[in-house]
């Protein structure tokens, strides 16, 4: 089966970290940036890294892009140039397009023009601590839609003790605990008998407002 084979466009802290994580995924990476010193940086992190101008349809010609699995745009410092990449991209054929967005009128165009993906990374980095900060008992947080996330969260002692189903909460509450990290353990899937220890991280899933509740009631101290 064939590697899927990934460009990262713009080797800013966004695609330069994107770079580097699939890099030592060990796929095949091609980095490119119109800053020869930002590919010079990459050159010996991804399978290839070029300079080049992916505004202008010849050059990403030049480069086979459309041959690629999957095309991520970070361009971070030129909104028109994201916008016209990401539209040679579609009307090349490149198969999946993701794209980072500056602002929600970014998000509006890259939308109308075709993008499979539009993330906001300095929006989602923002809520991701804002809402870390307000409760003592959530280690971290995933959005995963506008009112949907994955929140890992601390058992407080009001939990100690007692099993999922003794508290209801998939009835209750309208989340559920898809995982309990116990040290070095992980039960995936707890059975509803599963008893809750002071201390265990619960990975739940649900709607936002559902797991504020169930944060408030159940978990603050």
């Amino acid at each position: 089966m064939k590697r899927k084979e990934f460009a990262v466009i713009g080797l800013g802290r966004f695609g330069g970290s994107i770079c580097k994580a699939l890099s030592e995924e060990g796929v095949e990476v091609l980095a490119i940036d119109i800053d020869e010193d930002r590919v010079n940086a990459y050159a010996n992190i991804a399978s290839h890294a070029v300079v080049g101008d992916t505004t202008d349809e010849a050059v990403l010609k030049s480069l086979g892009i459309r041959n690629f699995d999957h095309v991520i745009v970070a361009i971070g410092d030129s909104i028109q140039a994201s916008i016209l990449t990401t539209l040679i991209l579609k009307e090349l054929g490149v198969p999946h397009i993701t794209v980072k967005a500056t602002n929600d009128y970014h998000e509006r165009v890259l939308n109308k023009i075709g993008a499979d993906q539009i993330v906001h990374p300095e929006r989602d980095m923002g809520k991701r601590i804002a809402h870390n900060i307000i409760s003592n008992n959530v280690l971290d947080y995933l959005e995963l839609s506008d009112e949907h996330s994955i929140v890992e969260i601390v058992a407080s002692r009001r939990l100690d003790g007692h099993s999922i189903i003794d508290l209801d909460i998939r009835a209750k509450y309208g989340i559920n605990i898809v995982a309990i990290k116990r040290g070095k353990d992980i039960i995936v899937s707890p059975q509803a008998t599963e008893i809750i220890r002071h201390g265990d991280i619960l990975i739940v899933i649900g709607a936002d407002t559902d797991i504020n509740r169930f944060e408030k009631k159940l978990v603050e101290e």
